[in-house]
């Protein structure tokens, strides 16, 4: 039988962390979209192992945290905004999946626009792709990029090197392209 979670806190100078512990082998560091920072970890690590993990990952953890506080600085589409960004998607998505998969070689079998706010993106194992109706909040070659990469996944079921030459095969300049996702979406349309 599993072991409950175990949960506390840490510091980092004036930052507040949770502390989940559990029967994992590995640690890890995460800031959620509201700027909330967890550290997932074996139970049997010292806290002092924890502070010294997340002390080393300093640089990386006020980068992420500021990213966060700019999305939080972006406010939520009206329902209006949303209906005008599903339009959107659905006039402007097709042509891209074609001309992508055209260029790929491939075929997938369906397309939805979802609300999804966690993921610009995602293809199923039958091959049919979905894209977020907030992804039309960003600029065009990051559209593209996300375009490309889910109809990589026809591919490759997975993020391999092979998945990664596919992407750069099309676009050779795709980390700029998803780099401009890590940003604040545009505002309106």
């Amino acid at each position: 039988m599993r072991k409950k979670e175990e949960r506390g806190e840490g510091r980092l100078g004036a930052l507040t962390y949770t502390v989940i512990k559990t029967d994992r082998r590995s640690i890890s560091l995460s800031v959620d979209r509201d700027g909330k920072v967890s550290v997932r970890a074996p139970r049997k690590m010292s806290d002092r192992q924890i502070g010294d993990f997340v002390a080393k990952h300093e640089r990386w953890l006020l980068g992420a945290l500021s990213r966060a506080e700019a999305r939080l600085a972006v406010p939520e589409p009206t329902e209006e905004e949303i209906a005008c960004l599903r339009a959107r998607a659905k006039r402007e998505l097709p042509p891209k999946i074609a001309q992508y998969a055209a260029l790929m070689g491939v075929k997938p079998t369906g397309f939805r626009v979802t609300s999804a706010k966690t993921r610009f993106g995602s293809c199923s194992l039958k091959n049919s792709l979905c894209f977020s109706l907030y992804l039309m909040r960003y600029p065009e070659a990051a559209i593209d990029y996300v375009v490309v990469h889910e109809l990589a996944h026809i591919i490759h079921k997975n993020h391999s090197a092979a998945f990664h030459r596919e992407i750069e095969r099309i676009l050779p300049d795709h980390r700029a392209r998803r780099a401009l996702l890590k940003a604040p979406p545009l505002n309106g349309e």
